[in-house]
């Protein structure tokens, strides 16, 4: 038996985001999270990381310190400000830039997102390193589960990710439903499929005073507060928490004068070509008296957000997993979500939180009420989703890729003796 391979040194990849952004706005989003938090752990380890992103503004540093031992790298690649679906056209450019910036070369790289792993394939082949990929989501089941306005993910994607699929050392998915999709719908070697889930910072989210945050966030104590966390775009689907909202007035008036209805984000995606529609719904709803949007945040802040909601929904028609769900229940606060995806991994369903099948408003009316208008259930959920939340740490995610690195690169090494 070989000995485990020693990474000292890992490039991670992620061109149409950076770790230094905030998510919940633009591109930036759970991805953003999953990079920084495992970034941060693996210096915490010894190991040294080189981020390489996408130069995206005007007079960028070429190199930041996001802590010691992480290292963000601007590559130029096209004009700063360019639009996502324009980024195909400048993989070349930023994989040119990767390798020539990387020069002492590294014992693994990891890809995030298929821009990227397109580059990670030449950054392989440079470096003579293995290259580990993380999809975050598949294209195919993107298309698969389209919401109303959201455009298809285009062909080219759809034949990057497969060459990723055949190219790439190990391909690291963070549930099994997602190993299933790797292996049926883009014929990934079942050996070469990893599943190793994300994690929430179990330090950072944790159960606070509901009452201490509401009056930090300006809310009247003995509101009745839903509440939804994320990028504002089809996909994500937050028009179902206010048709909810809605309904739940409609069924109750009398509820008007407690409910705050929370969208914390900002616009991404296709969400981005009406960028006002969430607020213009709220008002032809009736609901914009109880609406309230907030900006993005993170950290701390996010926190408090999680401990004054009663619940928190997370409607997508398509998510790899839900980080938003699992720092919700690590702050005690019970969760909605439509049963898609990661989902049913990341939520225990009835005891954590509720899954549903579907957007229909009344199912998610009758969701929404059973857990914040019931404070006996809400309770035992509360209590619930902070120990479902701690079975997921960043600590064992970044255990679980540094595992995959050795395994890659000793199989790598393998290889070579083998053919030499």
């Amino acid at each position: 038996m070989r000995e485990r391979a020693v990474i000292n040194r890992i490039a991670v990849l992620a061109m149409h985001t950076s770790p230094l952004e905030q998510p919940g706005t633009g591109d930036a989003g759970g991805m953003n999270v999953y990079v920084a938090q495992t970034s941060r752990r693996f210096a915490a380890n010894g190991v040294e990381v080189e981020v390489f992103t996408r130069a995206n503004a005007p007079d960028l540093p070429p190199v930041v310190e996001m802590v010691p031992g992480v290292t963000v790298r601007h590559v130029p690649a096209g004009p700063p400000e360019l639009d996502k679906n324009d980024l195909p056209t400048r993989i070349a450019e930023f994989a040119s830039g990767v390798v020539e910036a990387g020069q002492d070369g590294f014992d693994a790289v990891h890809s995030h997102y298929w821009l990227a792993g397109q580059a990670g394939i030449q950054a392989k082949r440079a470096w003579r390193a293995p290259l580990v990929h993380t999809a975050h989501t598949l294209a195919k089941v993107k298309n698969a589960a389209l919401a109303a306005g959201e455009r298809p993910e285009p062909l080219a994607r759809v034949l990057g990710e497969e060459h990723l699929a055949a190219a790439a050392d190990r391909l690291v998915v963070n549930t099994e439903i997602e190993a299933a999709e790797l292996r049926g719908l883009y014929r990934a070697r079942a050996e070469q499929v990893l599943t190793i889930p994300p994690g929430v910072d179990l330090d950072c989210f944790t159960p606070g005073d509901r009452a201490a945050a509401r009056v930090e966030l300006g809310l009247p104590v003995d509101a009745v507060v839903p509440a939804f966390v994320g990028r504002i775009q089809p996909l994500k689907a937050p028009d179902v928490l206010l048709r909810a909202t809605a309904e739940l007035l409609a069924r109750t008036p009398s509820l008007r004068e407690r409910m705050v209805t929370l969208v914390v984000g900002g616009p991404s995606g296709t969400g981005l070509d009406q960028p006002e529609l969430l607020q213009r719904l709220a008002v032809e709803l009736g609901i914009a008296d109880v609406v309230r949007f907030l900006p993005p945040r993170s950290g701390a802040a996010l926190a408090q957000v999680y401990r004054a909601a009663d619940v928190v929904a997370v409607p997508s028609h398509s998510e790899s997993f839900g980080l938003v769900a699992l720092e919700a229940q690590a702050c005690g606060t019970p969760v909605a979500a439509t049963a898609v995806g990661g989902l049913p991994v990341a939520v225990a369903d009835g005891v954590s939180g509720v899954l549903l099948p579907d957007h229909v408003t009344e199912r998610w009316a009758d969701a929404l009420a059973g857990i914040a208008l019931d404070p006996v259930r809400r309770a035992s959920m509360s209590a619930a989703a902070v120990r479902h939340a701690a079975r997921f740490s960043w600590e064992r995610t970044t255990e679980g890729l540094l595992a995959a690195y050795a395994d890659a690169a000793r199989t790598e090494v393998g290889a070579c003796t083998c053919t030499s």
